[in-house]
């Protein structure tokens, strides 16, 4: 193989191929579908951060490392016989084909929502789901919990079971709440973190109505708070104050010091 300048796809497949291969590098060689499966949520994970940073070189690296990370597997099944990164191309591209009747078919949409229910019923019909309950269970288990509860809300709502405005999601976040207080100075733990669990899934629906996604949404909540303490801890330096020796109060004044003059940027 000759290492030049613009490699190309064919040229990442014979490298990954050489990688497994007899002389290749003890560690790729050594790695399982299973072993990857971190390597794989971390990739995708830094695709996140990076499309987060604005940066498109390093969107485009991360981009890089999240395709290896495909073509890696394609190659453990093509040794095990079971399909190679074409058959990955030649699936995904009928897939899209199929489930786009509206652009490589006769089928005529009015807007984005009919496109969303199109794709929905070609996927029960593929999956041969018989129950929109089923389209729910299989919504993957390792997603995380909040991408699960939208998804979910999603399905239920496309089929009518849903509020009719943000007003009657938002009046069931005030009653899960309520229900949390009723409960949660008990020693109920089960019941404690089954309430905590309402909560949760009510602000998700919420989130869903105003169209944010509420993954995204607690991200940049926590980089927030994580930037905003790192100010109180910076501020609270400069008058030689130690965190642990200062009370709530005094925290809190700095904090606001701190998010109002991020309101003045």
């Amino acid at each position: 193989m000759i290492f030049t300048s613009g490699y190309s796809m064919k040229d990442l497949i014979e490298i990954m191929a050489r990688l497994r291969g007899e002389n290749g590098c003890p560690w790729d060689k050594a790695q399982t579908h299973e072993t990857l499966k971190p390597f794989l949520l971390e990739e995708a994970y830094e695709v996140i951060d990076a499309i987060d940073g604005g940066d498109p070189g390093e969107l485009s690296e991360e981009l890089g490392d999240l395709l290896l990370q495909i073509v890696f597997h394609s190659r453990i099944a093509e040794e095990n016989g079971r399909f190679c990164f074409d058959d990955v191309v030649d699936g995904i591209c009928k897939k899209m084909v199929r489930r786009h009747p509206h652009i490589f078919g006769d089928l005529k949409v009015s807007g984005a929502a009919d496109v969303l229910k199109n794709w929905e019923d070609i996927k029960k019909e593929e999956k041969e789901v018989n129950s929109y309950a089923e389209t729910m269970d299989k919504v993957p288990e390792i997603f995380p919990a909040l991408m699960r509860a939208y998804k979910v809300q999603e399905k239920a709502a496309r089929v009518g079971f849903d509020w009719e405005n943000v007003e009657g999601a938002l009046e069931k976040v005030y009653e899960e709440l309520k229900e949390l207080k009723e409960v949660y100075k008990s020693n109920n733990s089960d019941k404690i973190r089954e309430e905590i669990g309402d909560l949760l899934f009510a602000v998700v629906n919420v989130a869903r109505f105003l169209s944010v996604n509420p993954e995204l949404a607690l991200r940049e909540a926590t980089r927030k708070f994580i930037r905003r303490f790192k100010y109180v801890e910076e501020a609270a330096s400069k008058i030689d104050k130690n965190l642990q020796e200062m009370s709530l109060e005094d925290m809190d004044r700095l904090w606001n010091e701190g998010k109002n003059k991020e309101k003045k940027l």
